[in-house]
C-alpha cells in the first residue's frame, strides 16, 4: 500500500488538532465496503459528538465490534492466568461472532451492494453520483468486509472531482475518538497482511 498524506490532519481523543509538524502520514488501501453518505446539517457539523444512526440494527452491530474490540486486552490477561476460563470466553465470543455476521446481512441488504473505495487512517475516497462541496460535512456510514465491522464517522470533504459519470469525492475524517481510529488502523493492517499473502502465494506458485 501507498503512504498517503492527503487526510493529514490527525485528531486525537481529546478531538484536538495537531500543527503541520505533527502530520503524520497514513497508508491508503483499496478495498471493498459498503458505503452511504449522508450530509451532515449544520448543527451536526458544529459538535464533535460520537454520531448515532438511525438504524438500531446498525447501532447494535457497530456495538458489537466496539465490545469486542475493548475485551481484547482483558481475554488475554485472563488467557495467562486460567486457559479454562479463557477457552470458554473464545466460545462466546465466537456466538457474537456468528449474531454480528447475522445482523450484518441485515444492515448490508440496507445500504446496498459493496464499492470499491480508497480507504486509511485519516479517510476516505469513493466515487458518488452527486457532488459534494469542499469543506462540506459528512457522515459516513461504512461495513468493512468481511469481518462486518460498522462505524458511522465523521468526514469533511477536502476534493470533489467530476469522473465517469459521478464525482470522485476525498474526504478526511473528523474527530475519531481512539476506539475508532483502532478499530480503522487494525482493519487496514489486516487488509494488507492479506495482501502480502496472496501476493507472496501467487510468486510461489508462479513458473519459474
Amino acid at each position: 500500500a501507498a503512504l498517503h498524506s492527503d487526510h493529514s490532519r490527525h485528531h486525537g481523543f481529546a478531538m484536538s488538532t495537531l500543527n503541520d509538524a505533527d502530520r503524520r502520514e497514513y497508508y491508503r488501501i483499496e478495498d471493498l465496503i459498503a458505503l452511504e453518505i449522508t450530509p451532515l446539517r449544520a448543527s451536526e457539523a458544529a459538535t464533535s459528538e460520537v454520531l448515532q444512526d438511525a438504524s438500531p440494527l446498525f447501532n447494535l452491530l457497530s456495538e458489537l465490534h466496539l465490545s469486542e474490540f475493548e475485551s481484547q486486552h482483558l481475554l488475554r490477561q485472563i488467557s495467562e492466568r486460567d486457559r479454562t476460563v479463557s477457552s470458554y470466553l473464545k466460545t462466546l465470543n465466537k456466538r457474537v461472532d456468528l449474531l454480528s455476521q447475522i445482523v450484518a446481512q441485515t444492515v448490508l441488504g440496507q445500504i446496498g451492494e459493496l464499492q470499491p473505495v480508497t480507504l486509511s487512517e485519516g479517510g476516505i475516497e469513493f466515487h458518488h453520483p452527486h457532488p459534494y462541496p469542499t469543506d462540506s460535512h459528512l457522515a459516513v456510514k461504512l461495513v468493512l468486509m468481511p469481518q462486518a465491522l460498522g462505524l458511522l464517522l465523521r468526514a469533511r470533504v477536502v476534493r470533489c472531482l467530476a469522473q465517469d459519470g459521478g464525482y470522485s469525492i476525498d474526504t478526511e475524517f473528523e474527530s475519531l475518538n481512539d476506539t475508532q481510529r483502532q478499530l480503522l488502523a487494525r482493519h487496514i493492517l489486516q487488509k494488507q497482511a492479506q495482501a502480502r499473502r496472496l501476493a507472496r502465494e501467487q510468486h510461489e506458485s508462479a513458473p519459474e
